[in-house]
C-alpha cells in the first residue's frame, strides 16, 4: 500500500465520522424547527446566522479559509431549512442572472426559489406571501444605487432583514472557438463593464444588449457564432462552455443585495440600519437631518435619492447608518431626524455582512 492509499483511507474514516456528526446535527435541527413551528418563530433568523457565522470563523484553526468554511456552513444552515419547515426565495430573473447567484450564495442550494420578471415583482412576492423572503440588488461598487430598487422601496412597504456583498465575476461564454465569434451579447451594464476587455480580445464582434446577461446565455446556447457575458452559473444551467473568466474591466466588481423580510433582527453589535425619508419644504432641511447622525456620531454609510413622484424637484432620499435601530442612540437620532421631514420610514435594521459571497 503507497502513502497515497493510507492516507486516502484516513480521508475516509473522516469522512465517516462528518457525516455521523451531520446527522446528529440534523437531528438537533429537526427540533428546532418542531419548537419554531410551535411559538411561531421564524425559520431564518439574521442574527442567529451571523452568530454561527461569527462563530465558525473564529474556531477555524486553518489550513481551510475562513470563506470556504463560510460556504460550507452556509450549506448546511440551507438544508436546515428544509428540515424545519422549508423557504422560498424571490430573486429577480431568469435563472442564471447574477440575482439568482446571490440567492444560491446567501441561502445555499437547498431552498426554493421563486423568479420574479422585475425588481418590482420581488416584491410583491414578499408581500403577498408566495415568497419567505426576497433578494434585490442595493449598491453596486462600480455603478451605484439600483434606481429600480429605490423605487420599488418607495412603491411597496416592505422590511429589509439582512445584506449580502456577493461578487460579480464575468465571464465570457460560447458554445464555439473564440476566434469563430461574431456577436456578443449581454446586458448594455455588463458590456459597458467588460469594454477594454472586448476591444482587445473581440474587438470586431457585434454587441448586443440584450434585457439581461442571463437572456444573452440563452442565444449564446442555441446560435453559433454568438457568445455572452455573464455568470459561470448561467453557463451550466443553459449548457454553455466557459471560455473567459474575470474579463470585467475592474476586478472588485461587488453588488449589495437587501434580503426582504417580515422580521425584525435582534442586534448584534456591528448593525445596519437603511432609512428612507422625504424633507419638510424648509432651507436646509436635508442638512439638517444629516447633522442630527453626525451629532449623534452615527456615521452614514450610504446616501441616495430618487424623484418623489409626487411633485416636480421633490426627491426620497436613502440613507444607511451603521447602528442597529433599538441602539438608543440611534432611535433618539430617528426621532430627531423625524422632526425635520414629512415622511421617514426604517426600512429595517441588519447584521453588516461579513466579507464577500
Amino acid at each position: 500500500m503507497t502513502d497515497l492509499d493510507g492516507l486516502r483511507q484516513q480521508i475516509d474514516a473522516l469522512d465517516a465520522d462528518l457525516v455521523r456528526l451531520l446527522s446528529d446535527r440534523a437531528a438537533v435541527v429537526k427540533e428546532v424547527g418542531r419548537v419554531k413551528r410551535g411559538d411561531g418563530t421564524p425559520v431564518y433568523a439574521p442574527h442567529r446566522e451571523r452568530a454561527v457565522l461569527d462563530r465558525i470563523r473564529s474556531l477555524n484553526p486553518g489550513p481551510l479559509s475562513g470563506r470556504t468554511l463560510e460556504a460550507i456552513w452556509r450549506e448546511l444552515m440551507s438544508g436546515s431549512f428544509g428540515l424545519e419547515q422549508g423557504l422560498r426565495i424571490a430573486y429577480l430573473g431568469p435563472p442564471g442572472s447574477f440575482s439568482h447567484v446571490a440567492a444560491t450564495r446567501h441561502f445555499g442550494n437547498s431552498v426554493d426559489i421563486l423568479e420574479a420578471p422585475d425588481i418590482d415583482g420581488v416584491f410583491r412576492e414578499v408581500i403577498s406571501g408566495t415568497a419567505n423572503y426576497g433578494l434585490v440588488p442595493w449598491e453596486n461598487s462600480i455603478v451605484g444605487g439600483i434606481t429600480d430598487t429605490l423605487d420599488a422601496f418607495v412603491e411597496h412597504d416592505v422590511a429589509v432583514c439582512a445584506e449580502s456583498l456577493i461578487e460579480v465575476s464575468h465571464c465570457l461564454l460560447a458554445n464555439c472557438e473564440r476566434r469563430d465569434i461574431t456577436q456578443l451579447a449581454s446586458k448594455p451594464q455588463v458590456l459597458a463593464q467588460c469594454k477594454k476587455w472586448i476591444r482587445q480580445h473581440l474587438p470586431n464582434a457585434e454587441l448586443i444588449p440584450t434585457a439581461s446577461s442571463a437572456a444573452a446565455v440563452e442565444m449564446a446556447a442555441e446560435g453559433s457564432g454568438i457568445a455572452a457575458i455573464g455568470a459561470r452559473l448561467a453557463a451550466s444551467i443553459y449548457a454553455v462552455n466557459v471560455l473567459a473568466e474575470r474579463i470585467g474591466d475592474k476586478p472588485d466588481n461587488i453588488t449589495r443585495f437587501l434580503v426582504l423580510g417580515r422580521q425584525r433582527p435582534l442586534p448584534t453589535g456591528t448593525d445596519r440600519t437603511s432609512i428612507m425619508f422625504v424633507t419638510k419644504h424648509a432651507p436646509g432641511a436635508l442638512v439638517d437631518v444629516l447633522a442630527v447622525f453626525r451629532n449623534a456620531s452615527v456615521n452614514l454609510s450610504h446616501i441616495d435619492k430618487r424623484p418623489s413622484g409626487r411633485e416636480n424637484w421633490d426627491y426620497t432620499f436613502f440613507i444607511d447608518a451603521d447602528a442597529h435601530r433599538d441602539d438608543p442612540v440611534m432611535a433618539k437620532a430617528i426621532n430627531e431626524a423625524s422632526e425635520h421631514c414629512v415622511l421617514l420610514r426604517v426600512l429595517g435594521s441588519y447584521p453588516l455582512a461579513e466579507g464577500v459571497l
